[in-house]
């Protein structure tokens, strides 16, 4: 595991980064979306043996696993989660004590809902979470994977075994696996959503169509959250439908998150946060790679909190953060820190 300053801060556990200013990207905006505002300072903190956090005053960025990391947080602080976890048998993140390269399909399923449930202490009420999560094939019982040209960090090492029951190019249904597992550990599984992409890759495959979605879903603490429902509007100014056209954000060999294998759209991410987080309200990332959640929170103007086991990708959202937000008019006024979002009662949703 390397070293750096932003995951490994001095004496005193604490290490300030300079104020970023924000940038609107030429982003179209939302429903009430504020104007582009300088972001407060945020902490880099690692996670590890680190007393519980009273409060939640500015954004954080806690290097550590994910699941003893999330104890640090206070009890009901986080308004929404929008997070994607590794996909199972898909990356070598290059880090021990990684999700989804070894274990087995259940050890990995058993994992990630074990995470869910510590988010439950730190989601408010009225919270909910937005979960992509990626499918996969089995390998066959093939112990390495090559790169290809247009994706060399899809080489591996190793690859887990075929799941008992599952045969040679299965389709192994992972997202509704873990869609089920939460489910049968109390969440609410509200609405599964096809994120499609009109420029997917292309895959060499001939005897099935090319893969070109992958899935989230919206999970609740209880039946009554927090929807605005006005926040997104889809075509022709239609409540929004379970299909979202969102295209993968380009690659650069030398842009902010090159170095991550994996990067989430922020026009996604910013989607979940305008609908499920308001005004004042914290973000929560539990996995959160290449920091696309927490700059999507810090464009609309919310609070964040990421959580990141590699610190290599620790200094990634540093650097993509600061990338970004360089561009911004430096007359901006600053960020204010973390405060409870108005209107605390959540809202009815109809099933």
């Amino acid at each position: 595991m390397g070293n750096g300053p932003a995951a490994h801060p001095p004496a005193g556990g604490e290490a300030r980064i300079s104020d970023l200013p924000a940038s609107s990207g030429g982003r179209l905006p939302f429903r009430g979306e504020p104007r582009p505002r300088a972001a407060a300072p945020f902490l880099v903190l690692n996670a590890k043996s680190r007393p519980a956090l009273p409060s939640l005053s500015k954004p954080l960025m806690l290097c550590g696993d994910a699941y003893e990391a999330l104890d640090l947080l206070p009890a009901e602080s986080v308004s929404a989660v929008v997070t994607s976890p590794p996909y199972w048998s898909l990356r070598d993140y290059g880090v021990e004590e990684q999700t989804g390269a070894v274990e087995p399909l259940d050890s990995y399923i058993r994992a990630v809902t074990r995470v869910f449930r510590k988010l439950r202490r730190v989601l408010r009420d009225d919270g909910s979470v937005w979960l992509n999560v990626g499918d996969v094939y089995t390998s066959g019982n093939r112990a390495t994977r090559a790169p290809d040209k247009k994706n060399r960090v899809r080489r591996m090492n190793f690859r887990p075994r075929t799941p008992a029951g599952l045969k040679p190019k299965d389709l192994i249904g992972i997202p509704w696996r873990l869609a089920f597992a939460l489910q049968a550990d109390g969440w609410w599984l509200r609405s599964e959503v096809i994120w499609a992409k009109p420029n997917a890759h292309p895959e060499s495959v001939r005897d099935r169509p090319t893969k070109s979605h992958e899935t989230v879903f919206l999970l609740t603490k209880q039946q009554d959250y927090h929807y605005d429902l006005e926040a997104v509007r889809g075509p022709n100014g239609r409540r929004l439908r379970t299909t979202w056209e969102i295209p993968t954000d380009p690659r650069r060999a030398n842009g902010p998150g090159a170095a991550h294998p994996a990067v989430m759209p922020l026009a996604l991410a910013r989607r979940c946060i305008a609908i499920s987080c308001r005004a004042g309200g914290v973000v929560l990332d539990p996995y959160a790679g290449s920091g696309t959640t927490l700059l999507a929170a810090q464009q609309l103007g919310r609070c964040w909190v990421g959580i990141e086991l590699n610190p290599d990708y620790v200094q990634l959202i540093s650097r993509r953060l600061s990338s970004s937000c360089s561009r911004a008019n430096s007359a901006m006024r600053p960020a204010g820190p973390c405060r409870p979002p108005r209107g605390s009662s959540p809202e009815s949703s109809s099933p």
